[in-house]
């Protein structure tokens, strides 16, 4: 199989999970290559995401490495199963990687929490909720460009409404409530559609209160993905150049840490309906 040329997260996230089991077993590259049959610098394509391995191959480094938690095996080999054609390859070439990144992020999670600060959540937005942010970009973006990142976020919401859907957290300041993005039709169609969401079995919805003060993350929006075991968990951030993943272990616990905070001091979901309720009420 030849050489990646952009291997999407997904790939490179196996790669450096391949890396650190071999670290950490204090296993050399020249040790691997030999191990698996293969050159020296397929041991380095695959640890970085351009060169996939075969279920054989990752089952014998993880026996040498003595890995023995099968389930972060199991894990491991359905990360490296060839990769099925899905919606958001429609949008390659398209769209930049890192929102294809993020569709594929949340179709594999087993959950999400979603933290945001001053809109609502992607997941949850309407369409002319969605349209009037990408309408606000700077440099602006053409009709087209609006139109497809729309349709983009749009089929994003699959995952919340498919057979299996994924379970979702989302917590909203209630700053991000009363932004009138797109106007006050608009966000009263969004609240609405919000408290219909919320009734959902597998979506909570909690506000974190303006009287709360502060809280960690303030003005940085997180999407945390539970992976199937939590060596998988991913934390995405947005940045000036585009969303970060991060998924070193300080990492992870650092946004392990806001979810639980989030979890203990946000209102109730019963409560933070009220409250949606009333704002949508009042425009």
């Amino acid at each position: 199989m030849p050489a990646r040329t952009a291997p999407t997260q997904r790939q490179k996230r196996l790669g450096v999970e391949v890396r650190k089991m071999r670290t950490g077993a204090g296993m050399s590259i020249e040790f691997a290559s030999g191990l698996l049959g293969v050159d020296r610098g397929k041991i380095s394509n695959i640890e970085s995401g351009v060169r996939n391995i075969s279920a054989e191959r990752l089952r014998t480094l993880a026996t040498h490495c003595e890995c023995t938690d099968q389930d972060y095996v199991s894990a491991l080999l359905e990360l490296a199963a060839p990769a099925q054609r899905n919606w958001w390859d429609e949008y390659r070439g398209r769209l930049s990687p890192g929102l294809l990144d993020i569709a594929e992020l949340e179709w594999h999670s087993s959950r999400i929490h979603n933290m945001q600060t001053v809109h609502v959540p992607g997941l949850l937005q309407t369409e002319d909720y969605a349209r009037s942010i990408f309408t606000a970009v700077l440099p602006a973006l053409s009709r087209l460009e609006v139109e497809l990142r729309v349709a983009h976020r749009m089929e994003r919401q699959q995952v919340l409404r498919r057979e299996h859907p994924i379970p979702f957290v989302g917590y909203i300041h209630e700053a991000a409530l009363r932004m009138r993005f797109g106007g006050p039709e608009v966000s009263k169609n969004q609240l609405a559609t919000l408290v219909e969401a919320s009734e959902r079995e597998h979506i909570t919805i909690r506000v974190v209160p303006v009287e709360l003060g502060s809280f960690p993350g303030a003005g940085q929006s997180l999407f945390y993905s539970e992976g199937p075991v939590p060596q998988l968990d991913t934390a995405q951030v947005d940045s000036a150049h585009g969303p970060d993943f991060l998924h070193a272990e300080p990492h992870l616990a650092k946004y392990r840490a806001h979810v639980q905070w989030m979890d203990e001091r946000a209102l109730s979901p019963d409560a933070s309906r009220d409250i949606m309720h009333n704002l949508a009420h009042d425009l």
